[in-house]
């Protein structure tokens, strides 16, 4: 019987070869296997590093879409999947923003979140029913993840999207050679070219951390660019729970200097918006004064108060 397309596909990609620095693991002991993986790990950062103009390329584009009301979608199947929903998961409680701006697609659905859906990722016409039922315009943008490039849920997806005029972004961590000839088209590409796995085939270990890296690159930058933090510091995050509150109260008293209990009280006046009680207490504004010093400098808090003179 004659090697299918697919077969050959497949055993050409990067993340599918052996990789000769792990091919006697089976007989290392713990600490030699543990060696092997932080060894290999320690080639990600620089594949990252590679790609920084891509990924500054792709930051543009969200942020642009972000200022226009659109949206970021994360489309994937098993780990790419599930670190595009983990992202998009995270950004409501860390930047304050509506939990539809940023949202991952999975190929199989919420269930594949928790357990494989075997089968789900090859199904190239429902990555591009995802986004008709989505209902996916510009100015959203469509960031596809595969590890290996050719994932049909995803290619579907992005297919799609390019139909709809928006704006796409492609992650993976084959060559851009590689990415190109399985015919995969995106406004922006990203290949974090990580090599072989320590266990061929096992493309949550080194892919899957390259793919996390970027991004964590691509919403933080972003949001960084509508004025979510000040300096370093995260304010505009929501507070949902004790800690957050804790930590909204640390974080006012590290920027103006006040004390725990007035921290607490402007916290209180501001409705618990910190960059509102940040504004508050720096420029000695009531609460409806802050807000309008935030709106006029887009919400950055830096310009809010440069408006007034105040550093």
């Amino acid at each position: 019987m004659p090697e299918s397309d697919l077969f050959k596909e497949i055993i050409a990609l990067q993340t599918e070869q052996k990789n000769p620095k792990s091919a006697d693991i089976d007989l290392a002991t713990t600490k030699e296997i543990l060696e092997i993986i932080n060894s290999e790990d320690m080639f990600v950062a620089k594949a990252v590093q590679k790609e920084l103009p891509n990924i500054e390329r792709a930051v543009d584009i969200i942020a642009e879409a972000f200022k226009s009301g659109g949206r970021l979608f994360y489309v994937g199947a098993g780990t790419s999947g599930r670190l595009g929903i983990l992202d998009a998961a995270e950004c409501p409680p860390t930047f304050g923003v509506n939990p539809e701006m940023v949202q991952g697609i999975i190929a199989g659905g919420r269930d594949a979140v928790f357990q494989a859906q075997e089968g789900a990722e090859d199904n190239h016409e429902n990555g591009a029913k995802e986004i008709i039922i989505r209902n996916i315009n510009p100015p959203d943008v469509v960031c596809g993840i595969a590890a290996s490039g050719r994932t049909p849920f995803v290619k579907g997806a992005m297919e799609e999207t390019i139909k709809k005029g928006c704006k796409t972004i492609f992650l993976s961590t084959v060559t851009h050679q590689k990415v190109e000839e399985l015919g995969v088209i995106a406004d922006v590409v990203i290949c974090p070219n990580v090599g072989p796995e320590v266990l061929a085939g096992s493309t949550r270990m080194k892919s899957g951390t390259a793919q996390k890296m970027v991004l964590n690159m691509l919403t933080t930058a972003s949001m960084i660019k509508l004025g979510k933090t000040y300096g370093n510091v995260m304010v505009d995050l929501q507070l949902t729970n004790a800690k957050l509150k804790e930590r909204a109260k640390k974080i006012i008293m590290s920027i103006t200097g006040i004390n725990y209990d007035d921290a607490e009280q402007y916290l209180n006046e501001s409705e618990g918006h910190v960059k509102t009680a940040i504004v508050m207490i720096k420029a000695g504004v009531k609460k409806e004064e802050a807000q309008k010093m935030l709106k006029n400098a887009d919400g950055f808090v830096r310009k809010a108060l440069k408006i007034k003179g105040i550093v």
